[in-house]
């Protein structure tokens, strides 16, 4: 990360305090806001990747805010804006942009009663803007008025969205498990993956990475594969660790297990995108365990 800091004495130390508040704030909010992400893409490690995107232009911007305020909605209304983008480059303008337009100044009844939190999942289905006030009443348990800030909204707009949001919801059938087709190449790759690095064979898995491959370490690196010390990290990691093919909502995935006194336990989630047979991005989740605790389903593997 980069910013120009301030360099007067009373300047520099009024950002300490807010940066020192900022890291205070993010260290407990960072498991709710990655469940408000992950909800509004449709994808755990999306939503991940948004909160990154969320605290990094959050971080930019703090020598502008205001210390009078609080920073929790702050990070929420910039997360928000944030997964509008996502949706919106993931081909669903149209959708996103219907959900925004909706009047707001609708005389809306009391919402209905909170729908069953195991119905969370199901709020992909709904429009961008009816899915935000479900999350952020019925899941986060902001108030109205707080949800019609975060959204740029009246309180008669949430209330309608929330009303129709839910209804949706109430009439939809529990869906299937989704698990999405993988090439054969692919599987192979990530078994190839999963031998080696049990193996501890760093040589062997750098052959299945392409010369100018992406990686991406929670809260720690955005770069090249080559300018990193990514195995090396690994490989000084003071725990047992080894990793299985497996399934996060739906996605194939490589898991993490490390080694506990009752034995093998799923601890987080790497992802690897695979072009013409070479791993070509690595998304590592090592760092950010609620990823995968977050997931609707998972099917970690069996250490073998």
């Amino acid at each position: 990360m980069s910013m120009d800091i301030p360099t007067t004495p009373e300047l520099t130390g009024r950002f300490e305090t807010r940066y020192r508040t900022f890291l205070e704030t993010i260290t407990t909010l960072r498991p709710s806001l990655h469940r408000y992400c992950s909800r509004m893409t449709g994808s755990t490690l999306e939503g991940e990747d948004v909160v990154q995107e969320t605290l990094f232009h959050a971080y930019r911007k703090l020598d502008t805010f205001d210390d009078s305020l609080p920073l929790q909605p702050w990070l929420f209304r910039i997360a928000h804006n944030r997964c509008i983008d996502h949706l919106r480059r993931r081909d669903v303008r149209e959708q996103a942009e219907n959900a925004v337009l909706t009047p707001d100044t609708v005389d809306a009844p009391e919402p209905v009663g909170p729908l069953d939190r195991a119905v969370e999942h199901m709020v992909v289905a709904l429009p961008p803007k009816e899915r935000a006030c479900v999350l952020l009443k019925d899941v986060l348990d902001y108030s109205l008025e707080e949800i019609a800030d975060l959204v740029d909204s009246t309180v008669g707009g949430v209330k309608a969205a929330l009303n129709r949001g839910r209804s949706k919801l109430a009439s939809l059938p529990e869906p299937a498990p989704i698990v999405r087709a993988t090439k054969p190449d692919v599987t192979r790759l990530l078994q190839l993956y999963v031998e080696r690095f049990n193996r501890r064979d760093w040589d062997g898995l750098r052959e299945l990475i392409s010369a100018d491959a992406q990686l991406r370490v929670a809260d720690r690196f955005i770069g090249t594969f080559a300018e990193s010390e990514y195995f090396g990290n690994y490989e000084r990691w003071p725990a047992t660790l080894r990793l299985t093919v497996g399934h996060v909502d739906g996605e194939r995935v490589v898991i993490i297990h490390t080694l506990e006194p009752s034995g093998w336990t799923p601890l987080s989630v790497v992802g690897l995108e695979v072009t013409n047979e070479r791993i070509t991005n690595v998304n590592d989740y090592f760092l950010a365990p609620w990823v995968l605790s977050a997931a609707f389903s998972s099917d970690v593997g069996e250490v073998s």
